[in-house]
């Protein structure tokens, strides 16, 4: 446990090195902190007016202390259009370390108010976007409140690569074949059900099911187990819609379009009603996945052990 107080020398040393590595000022001139602010404000707001409410001065006190900070440095930070002010290079590499040093300095005053360390930092989290509804945002919901100074880079995919290419950390992924050069958890199995809404039963008979209209995912998703189970088990039907998500299949079920197979999870809370039992033998496993560099970052393993935890499966 670190001593209260530690966190802001920390917090202190990062900002300054990290401005170190990325600016080389002119000798008769040093970056201080409201600087640094000056350029985060005008990088998030995009023009002085904006800026001005963000620091909570006037405009006039930005537009002279912009032009004062140019003229110290030797070279322009911002570009002048009608679309505001666009930062140069430079300031967007400013702007992106002061913004590090923010957070480092808001997980310092947390921790100084808990009285100890606190869990910070930015962890890349992807699933798709039927996991993400139905099962990732509660779990979210539960215990990210407890983790103020911890961020979450959030992406929606249907494949792995971007794990394999160090561009996320975690991963959702229903699968039952995870890849072998990740590691992780198994959180469940996933079962699939040919549902349709209350609306769209009215007008069809559900006991045939190859004669009712069907929803699909496309291509971009050639192995999911419904399309397997649906060629196998009714050959001769053509799906009238395809989608490039479960989560778009679901919508175009929810609103009384036709039928289609879905995973429980997704089931329960959209208002369907089940026409089939689970699919017998093409149901999935839901996998919590990291790659092996990533244990040693504690930011990573405490969001992995929170989501091991919290995601729930339908029973």
């Amino acid at each position: 446990m670190l001593i209260p107080g530690t966190h802001y020398r920390l917090a202190f040393t990062q900002l300054i090195l990290a401005f170190t590595q990325v600016f080389n000022a002119p000798a008769h001139y040093q970056l201080d902190y409201p600087d640094l602010s000056l350029i985060l404000a005008l990088v998030r707001g995009g023009s002085l007016a904006r800026a001005a409410a963000l620091l909570k001065v006037d405009v006039s006190t930005v537009f002279r202390a912009v032009r004062r900070l140019e003229a110290a440095l030797g070279q322009e930070l911002f570009e002048k259009s009608r679309a505001g002010y666009l930062p140069t290079s430079m300031a967007q590499a400013l702007a992106e370390q002061a913004e590090r040093a923010e957070q480092a300095l808001e997980a310092a005053r947390i921790g100084v108010e808990q009285g100890g360390e606190v869990i910070s930092g930015t962890v890349r989290l992807t699933c798709t976007d039927s996991v993400l509804q139905g099962l990732l945002l509660p779990a979210l919901a539960q215990f990210m409140p407890t983790y103020p100074a911890l961020s979450i880079e959030l992406s929606t995919s249907n494949d792995f690569a971007n794990l394999s290419r160090r561009d996320a950390d975690i991963a959702l992924r229903l699968t039952s074949a995870p890849p072998e050069h990740l590691v992780g958890r198994c959180l469940g199995a996933v079962s699939y059900r040919v549902c349709a809404s209350a609306a769209y039963l009215q007008s069809v008979d559900p006991c045939d099911l190859a004669r009712l209209v069907w929803i699909a995912p496309d291509d971009f998703l050639p192995d999911h187990p419904t399309v397997a189970w649906r060629r196998q088990q009714l050959p001769g039907v053509l799906p009238s819609y395809r989608c490039n998500s479960m989560l778009s299949v679901t919508e175009l079920v929810r609103a009384g379009l036709g039928v289609a197979a879905l995973p429980d999870f997704l089931i329960g809370e959209s208002g369907l009603q089940p026409l089939s039992e689970p699919l017998h033998g093409y149901d999935t496993r839901l996998w919590l996945l990291t790659r092996p560099d990533c244990r040693a970052l504690r930011s990573v393993v405490t969001l992995f052990d929170e989501l091991a935890r919290s995601v729930r499966l339908p029973k």
